[in-house]
């Protein structure tokens, strides 16, 4: 342990590595931030087992090429807009939050709350795209946050739409935790609302994934049938609560089905 927390047996192990571990590690920073929002050196270094100074040289690298950025405010840091570059460089996801655009700034207008595209990256939801409602509480912008797939309305239509092989590698990876004292942490209880969540269309959570949050959210098909993304509402439990709301499920639905249908699915 100690010699993990010696900054000269940190470098000694980039110069074995020929700097592949450098680039792995540079990797975890940015999925760290990425998950978390924003974090500390402390806290990355705590996290990933090494030396603070070697967290410090990484991220410096990162800021220089503007994969990363410091909130002044704070002192912490966070991912920056170098990330949106390498992404352009991703078609297919970039058409999905081209095609949805319009549909997803409609469903926030109509039903006054935070509307959210996610597609399945590295065994998380992450959000590519949002629009806010006029009743929205806060501003917290969810673009590029990865959140867990089986505490969250789009992780769990993501999930659904998986094989239980590959399901089951998901859980090996980043398990169970527990989100909130509601968050389903039992594997066969999971599997059940899952094969729900199939055959109802939908996906909602009430207070899983964060106390006071309730969401829905429904998938998006491209042209082969296959689920690439999911579509979501979300707001405060003490006012949202998508099945009382009459048109609400049936609306997000036909969202779903309209951005489908801009990716090439045609219902059969």
């Amino acid at each position: 342990m100690a010699a993990r927390n010696n900054p000269d047996f940190d470098k000694d192990a980039d110069a074995q590595g020929g700097g592949v571990q450098s680039v792995d590690r540079a990797l975890q920073i940015l999925e760290i931030l990425a998950r978390e929002g924003d974090a500390g050196v402390s806290e990355i270094a705590e996290e990933m087992g090494i030396h603070k100074s070697t967290v410090s040289r990484l991220v410096g690298s990162l800021v220089g090429r503007e994969l990363v950025r410091q909130n002044s405010e704070r002192g912490k840091y966070q991912l920056g807009f170098g990330i949106l570059r390498l992404a352009s460089s991703i078609p297919g996801r970039l058409s999905v939050v081209h095609e949805a655009r319009e549909v997803l700034e409609a469903l926030a207008n109509e039903y006054k709350e935070t509307v959210n595209l996610a597609v399945l990256r590295s065994n998380y939801a992450v959000n590519v795209d949002q629009a806010m409602g006029p009743s929205t509480l806060a501003t917290y912008d969810w673009v590029g946050s990865l959140t867990p797939l089986h505490a969250t309305s789009s992780g769990k239509v993501l999930l659904a739409a998986l094989t239980a092989d590959e399901r089951t590698q998901v859980f090996k990876a980043v398990g169970l935790p527990a989100r909130t004292p509601r968050t389903v942490t039992n594997r066969g209880e999971l599997e059940k609302q899952l094969l729900d969540v199939a055959r109802k269309g939908y996906a909602t959570v009430h207070e899983e994934f964060e106390i006071g949050l309730t969401a829905v959210a429904v998938p998006i098909f491209n042209h082969a049938g296959s689920v690439i993304a999911a579509v979501s509402i979300s707001g405060p439990a003490f006012r949202f609560s998508p099945e009382d709301q009459p048109g609400l499920i049936d609306g997000l639905r036909e969202a779903g089905l309209t951005i489908s249908a801009r990716m090439g699915y045609r219902a059969r």
